[in-house]
C-alpha cells in the first residue's frame, strides 16, 4: 500500500488584473482583463501530486468567506484529501496581482487564514502525519508551524521536504530536521547570504556544498532553465547537475511547486534521487508550456508522453 504524501501549507486565491501599465500611487487605470486562479504553494503542490495519480492529503486553512468553499472544491475536484483543511474566521489567503503589458507585476499577498495555521491545528492530524510517506512544507505559513512539523517528522522518522519559499533565513535547528531542502537560486542566496553564479557548474556545486553544511540531510538546488543540482546525503560524493528539458515557456508560475511534488512522487515510487529529478524536470517542463498554476500541472500519462518525445536528460560531470 502506498503511503500518502501530506502537504502542510498555504491555500490562496489569486486575483489577477491586467492593464497596459501598473498604476502609480493615486492613479486609476482601466484594466484589460481579470482572472481568478486557485493557488498557494501548499495547495499547488498537493494538486500537482494528485494529478500524477499519487495519494495526497492537505493540511491547511481556508477562511469563512466566499473564497473558502471555492478553494476547497478545487482541491477536492483534483483528487486531494481535504479532511484536515480547517475553516477559520476571517478571510482566506489571497494574492492581489496587477500585471502590465510587458509582464511586469506588483503583488500584495494577504496570508489571511494561512497565518492562523498553528502547530495545534497540525497536531490534530498527528496520526495521519505518522503514516505519511513524505511531508511537504513551504514558508507561506507561520515559521513556528514549520518548525513543529520538522521536529515531528524527525521524531517519527517521516521524511520532510522543505521548499524554503518565500526566501528568508532559517534557524539551524529547523534545517537539521529537514530530509530534502529544495531552494531555487534566490532562496539559496538568502540562506547563504551570497549570490550564486548559476552559469558556472563549479560555483553551483560549491553552493550546494554550502547548503549541505547548513544541516539538511539532502539538497536539491533548482536552477530554472539550467536544470537542478543534487547532493544526496546517502551517497556522499560530488553533487551532480541535471540539465532541464528545452521547451518554450508560456508561464512559469508554480513550476517549482510542480517540481517538488513530482520529485517526492518519484522517490516514493522507488526511483533514485537523480531519476526522480529527471521525472520532476519533465513535470515542470510540461507545466511551463501552459498558462496558470494548477491548470498547468500534467497527469502521469502526459508526462510519459512527454518523456517519449524528448531524449532522457543526461548528467553533467
Amino acid at each position: 500500500m502506498q503511503k500518502p504524501i501530506i502537504v502542510v501549507g498555504s491555500i490562496n486565491l489569486d486575483l489577477v488584473a491586467r492593464a497596459d501599465h501598473l498604476p502609480q500611487p493615486g492613479e486609476t487605470v482601466i484594466g484589460t482583463s481579470f482572472n481568478t486562479f486557485h493557488g498557494g504553494k501548499g495547495a499547488n503542490q498537493a494538486v500537482a501530486v494528485a494529478r500524477l495519480g499519487y495519494p495526497v492529503s492537505m493540511i491547511g486553512n481556508i477562511g469563512n468567506d466566499g473564497f473558502g468553499p471555492q478553494l476547497l472544491e478545487a482541491m477536492r475536484d483534483a483528487g486531494v484529501d481535504t479532511t484536515f483543511v480547517s475553516t477559520v474566521p476571517g478571510s482566506s489567503g489571497v494574492a492581489l496581482i496587477t500585471t502590465g503589458r510587458h509582464g511586469e507585476n506588483s503583488i500584495v499577498v494577504v496570508p489571511g487564514a494561512n497565518g492562523l495555521l498553528t502547530p495545534q491545528l497540525v497536531e490534530k492530524a498527528s496520526a495521519a502525519l505518522q503514516g505519511a510517506g513524505f511531508l511537504l512544507a513551504q514558508l507561506e505559513i507561520p515559521l513556528e508551524t514549520v518548525e513543529y512539523l520538522a521536529m515531528f517528522a524527525a521524531r517519527h522518522g517521516v521524511p520532510l521536504m522543505l521548499d524554503p519559499a518565500p526566501a528568508r533565513e532559517l534557524p539551524a535547528a529547523l534545517l537539521r530536521n529537514v530530509t530534502w531542502i529544495t531552494p531555487n537560486e534566490t532562496e539559496a542566496a538568502a540562506l547563504l547570504k551570497a549570490k550564486i553564479n548559476t552559469e558556472d557548474d563549479a560555483a553551483i556545486f560549491a553552493a550546494v556544498d554550502q547548503l549541505s553544511a547548513l544541516g539538511a540531510e539532502n539538497v536539491l538546488l533548482k536552477l530554472g532553465p539550467r536544470g537542478c543540482a543534487i547532493a544526496d546525503g546517502r551517497q556522499p560524493k560530488q553533487p551532480v547537475r541535471i540539465p532541464a528539458f528545452q521547451v518554450t515557456a508560456v508561464d512559469t508560475t508554480a513550476a517549482g511547486d510542480a517540481f517538488n511534488a513530482a520529485f517526492a512522487v518519484g522517490l516514493l515510487r522507488g526511483h533514485t534521487a537523480m531519476q526522480s529529478a529527471v521525472f520532476a524536470s519533465a513535470v515542470a517542463a510540461v507545466s511551463v508550456t501552459r498558462a496558470g498554476a494548477q491548470p498547468s500541472f500534467p497527469t502521469a500519462i502526459e508526462v510519459v508522453e512527454f518523456l517519449q518525445r524528448h531524449p532522457t536528460v543526461g548528467l553533467a560531470p
